[in-house]
């Protein structure tokens, strides 16, 4: 026996495995075992039949004339059987490989026809399975939104969420090369320095203050100035008695510096506290304006515009975002290898909020389903080639040997039925056949 070749009992030969899918596993040695043993069992079958006939055959030729009835009928059914087995042991072997290594025309017909069987498969599930309206009518009853968000809300299923959902940012992470994302953050710098800024920020600021939105902002303003002036007695009296002259007395200094202070708090109280003080309109009526020069003021959009220049094309803004995303990047990788982290927790919490929501509303789910099924219509018509291009192209590169090996495999222990029921029905036809004609001749 050549090393490395496997021999069946009927003395067909298997071939040693190839990389790729020639690659045996577990359940392909099971197999194997079992489908050598069914073959046995067939091959034994026929063994059987070749010996009755054998032996009907020696007591016809010591008997001569005298032979016993019996004969004639095992003789017919043990003959009629062989010939059963051995039509259907051809008819199964032709199916992988050439009966006896002869190559008789339409044998082998798994590797000859290998690349036909994947279009045919191909051909089938597009027909039957890609249609739009069966995959839409599958994707409304699988009714994913309910099923998957049931899962997820459970909270036995808590930490394989937080492991997956750690997992996934972690892969992300992964992917994402530091060089990568730094000339990602130099492009997007770029890109976003090409635009003129000031023109939109005008437009963006008209539409705050037609909408009142700034006015939290002025009131914030007038808030912390006023803030500042009750504790800046302090400030003011420094500053008095440096600028002052240097021949008044100290309590004028005093004096000097306790009335600005009560000025100073008094004015900025009026400020905070009456929205149409004239300070309070002088503030509106200046954003305004500056709204309006970055939209029509060319000295003022040149001079907005070379402030943004100049503050992205800083080395220090770059460098920051770079920065930035290499502390955040460790950051999230350590919390996320810690199950208990708070990232993790939040991640996972959020997940399962989101999903109860989802299980405990049904209209949610409903239109849910709707997009699931639109997405699905829109796969099937427009990508169905290509799915199924990924069945044909695969049994194309598929090795003829291996594929024929593999379905073997698969089918070749419920083909030896076939051998067996061959042998038991061919036995039993030439039976009754050898019966029948008994009945009309004699």
């Amino acid at each position: 026996m050549t090393p490395g070749v496997a021999e069946h009992p009927d003395g067909a030969r298997e071939q040693p495995s190839s990389p790729g899918l020639g690659v045996d596993s577990a359940g392909d040695a099971r197999r194997r075992r079992d489908l050598r043993k069914m073959k046995a069992v067939a091959t034994g079958f026929l063994v059987f039949a070749a010996l009755v006939y054998l032996l009907t055959r020696f007591i016809e030729h010591r008997d001569g004339d005298d032979v016993a009835a019996w004969v004639g009928f095992v003789q017919a059914a043990s003959e009629a059987g062989m010939v059963g087995a051995l039509a259907d042991w051809f008819a199964v072997t032709a199916l992988f490989r050439h009966p006896l290594g002869i190559p008789i025309p339409h044998t082998a017909l798994i590797r000859k026809k290998k690349d036909d069987i994947g279009d045919q498969l191909g051909g089938f599930i597009e027909e039957n399975f890609m249609t739009p309206d069966v995959v839409v009518r599958r994707a409304e009853q699988i009714d994913l939104p309910r099923r998957l968000s049931t899962w997820v809300a459970d909270p036995k299923n808590a930490p394989r969420i937080s492991a997956e959902a750690a997992r996934a940012i972690q892969l992300a992470s992964e992917m994402l090369r530091d060089e990568d994302v730094e000339q990602l953050i130099q492009a997007a710098l770029k890109w976003a320095a090409e635009p003129e800024w000031a023109p939109p920020t005008g437009r963006i600021l008209e539409q705050l203050i037609a909408e009142d939105r700034l006015e939290p902002v002025f009131q914030m303003l007038c808030d912390r100035a006023h803030e500042w002036a009750l504790g800046s007695q302090d400030l003011i009296d420094r500053v008095v008695d440096r600028d002052g002259p240097q021949w008044t007395p100290r309590f004028v200094n005093v004096l000097v510096g306790d009335k600005i202070h009560r000025e100073l708090v008094e004015f900025t109280h009026k400020v905070q506290n009456n929205p149409d003080h004239e300070l309070r309109r002088a503030m509106h009526e200046f954003v305004e304006k500056f709204a309006t020069d970055l939209q029509h003021d060319p000295e003022m959009i040149a001079r907005f515009e070379n402030i943004k220049t100049e503050l992205i094309g800083r080395d220090e803004v770059t460098g920051a975002a770079s920065t930035a995303w290499k502390t955040g990047k460790a950051v999230i990788e350590q919390m996320l290898d810690d199950p208990n982290s708070t990232l993790r927790n939040t991640l996972a919490d959020s997940i399962i909020q989101l999903a109860t929501r989802i299980r405990d509303d049904r209209p949610l789910q409903e239109k849910m389903n709707g997009w699931v099924a639109r997405v699905a219509h829109h796969v099937a018509v427009n990508y169905s080639q290509e799915i199924i291009s990924v069945i044909t192209d695969t049994v194309r590169g598929w090795d003829a040997d291996d594929t024929s090996r593999k379905i073997e495999l698969q089918v070749g222990r419920d083909l030896q039925f076939i051998r067996i029921n061959g042998t038991v029905v061919g036995a039993l036809a030439g039976l009754a056949i050898h019966t029948i004609s008994v009945l009309i001749f004699h």
